[in-house]
């Protein structure tokens, strides 16, 4: 992997990732943009113990564009976007209308492939490869700030999760705090630790290869299943063999085997309301430990999940999920990894 940093004409950082490494990245930002104007705020609630993110300038953020305005294609011509090159690997740059800025973290954006029609599951295993390279340096990059606490490397796919461009991309958030889902994970790693004198994390994916009936698909380094209480309709974690707290600390075995296993995972997503259905929208969100605390407790792992609970029909968060946090899921777990099981892309 190569790695190449440059600036945009508004002085946001850019990152080509490229697999080759007599790959050049001279081309320039040509955009007359003026400087950025963000203010992102952290609000805390007293009642639940979480925290806000008020950022009102994202109302301005870029919404739909046609195919031949989508800013996260590469420059060609007069027609510029935000990566300046005319091709690409893998780019990474800081995002124009950040949920979290300056003192409130950072925000970045994960361009793929420079290919605007593709998806994640339509890379080959070396594009895979990249992307999971550029995930762990960005990892390793913002640990280094003094507003980071937390990395949160995610993908949103799809108009019915909330998509506002269609080129395939991702995020990267750097969370000034441990968020809210990682410190109950913690919270619940402690007490079992404190009952049983083992590790939470360990427990689970033992009890899930033990009892078979939700797992998806095993690999000599990875393990995927539905959760024994899964909150959405079909809902996949994906865990390395061998705990470990980060990306940052996987080893060669598990980053060379995580390629094929991800996009088969993904293939099959695709394939679980039938072979002529549209795409199917998802969320994919690595958890990863906080940079402060006891981190060897926590487990690196990804969640992967859908929306939609039958073709057609999307799960929506209604009363009981949105106003009292408790879920209902209309998919028996079992029943969904047995359709994940079927639906193999080989």
């Amino acid at each position: 992997m190569k790695k190449t940093s440059t600036r945009l004409a508004d002085g946001r950082e850019l990152v080509y990732y490229d697999r080759r490494d007599d790959t050049v990245r001279d081309a320039v930002d040509r955009r007359p943009l003026g400087p950025i104007a963000t203010h992102s705020e952290i609000r805390h609630d007293r009642l639940l113990g979480d925290r806000v993110a008020v950022a009102s300038h994202r109302q301005a953020r870029t919404y739909h564009p046609p195919a031949d305005e989508c800013p996260l294609c590469p420059s060609r011509g007069d027609r510029l976007s935000e990566i300046p090159d005319s091709a690409y690997d893998v780019v990474v740059f800081e995002n124009r209308f950040p949920s979290l800025a300056g003192d409130s973290g950072r925000c970045e954006v994960v361009c793929f492939t420079s290919d605007h029609d593709a998806s994640f599951a339509d890379l080959t295993e070396a594009q895979a490869a990249l992307v999971l390279d550029a995930w762990t340096d960005r990892t390793a990059e913002l640990s280094h700030l003094p507003a980071v606490e937390q990395v949160f490397c995610f993908e949103n796919r799809g108009e019915e999760i909330g998509v506002t461009l269609g080129h395939p991309h991702g995020q990267i958030y750097g969370y000034p705090f441990t968020t809210p889902r990682t410190a109950l994970m913690l919270r619940s790693a402690d007490a079992h630790r404190a009952t049983t004198g083992r590790n939470l994390f360990d427990d689970v994916l033992a009890d899930e290869l033990a009892d078979g009936s939700r797992m998806v698909l095993e690999s000599e380094h990875w393990a995927a299943f539905v959760p024994y209480a899964a909150h959405w309709p079909y809902e996949i974690h994906l865990y390395p063999r061998r705990r470990v707290p980060d990306l940052l600390a996987l080893d060669d075995a598990a980053r060379t085997e995580f390629p094929q296993v991800y996009l088969e995972l993904l293939r099959r997503f695709d394939r679980i309301f039938g072979d002529g259905a549209p795409r199917t929208p998802y969320i994919a969100a690595w958890h990863q430990a906080p940079f402060t605390g006891e981190r060897g407790e926590f487990a690196l792992h990804l969640e992967l999940f859908t929306i939609r609970r039958t073709s057609g029909k999307l799960k929506f968060l209604a009363g009981s999920e949105s106003g009292m946090s408790v879920f209902i899921n209309d998919v028996p777990p079992e029943a969904a990894a047995q359709r994940l099981r079927e639906v193999a892309s080989t």
